[in-house]
């Protein structure tokens, strides 16, 4: 545990977010080997973001489902923009 402080360092705190999620969904000890930390790390991560339930975890949920979205219409957009460049090197 002497290298413990040193380890914390290695994520971001989306990562650490990420990581936590998916010990919700999964025991901690199994998400902890997956990540090469211990599960004292992971329950050190959720005291820390602790403060981050429910209202931020939802808006972070909020923001992702927004970018998809974002992403979705810029994806159609670009479509659209092919479509009439097609479509005015046709007419001329």
């Amino acid at each position: 545990a002497h290298e413990g402080a040193m380890k914390k360092t290695r994520f971001t705190e989306e990562q650490m977010v990420m990581i936590l999620r998916e010990a919700d969904a999964k025991p901690v000890p199994e998400i902890a080997k997956k990540h090469g930390v211990t599960a004292q790390t992971i329950y050190a991560w959720r005291k820390h973001f602790g403060t981050l339930e429910p209202a931020d975890v939802k808006r972070l949920r909020q923001l992702e489902h927004e970018n998809g979205r974002l992403k979705k219409l810029v994806a159609d957009l670009t479509l659209d923009i092919d479509i009439l460049k097609e479509v005015s090197r046709k007419k001329w």
